[in-house]
């Protein structure tokens, strides 16, 4: 999947989806694009170079998905206790897709608590 496909997909998981630069004032996070759901960020990644997305994730599932598949690793400057990163170069678009998706969901219901 490139970038374009995947900026779509984002978009395309509903109308509370919002993309941001927040980080232009920093010197080597200014390209960094990221995906809010009701104000909390979902899933980013560096737009200069997409490769590793960085998404939310349930504790219990990280170790289990870092097992079965190579693409999984640790996030990009965040705790890896609740995010992944996942390399967008070498993740098969479904499983990259559904990783998002429920990045999605995660942040959307601890939006409704």
């Amino acid at each position: 999947m490139n970038i374009e496909e995947y900026r779509d997909y984002c978009l395309s998981l509903g109308g509370d989806v919002e993309e941001k630069l927040p980080f232009t004032a920093f010197k080597y996070a200014g390209d960094v694009l990221v995906f809010y759901v009701n104000g909390h960020m979902f899933a980013f990644f560096r737009c200069d170079h997409f490769q590793v997305v960085t998404l939310k994730c349930r504790p219990e599932c990280i170790e289990e998905l870092k097992a079965r598949h190579s693409c999984i690793g640790h996030p990009f400057n965040l705790s890896p206790k609740h995010w992944i990163g996942v390399d967008a170069t070498t993740a098969p678009d479904d499983l990259l897709r559904q990783l998002t998706r429920d990045s999605y969901e995660i942040v959307k219901a601890k939006c409704r608590k």
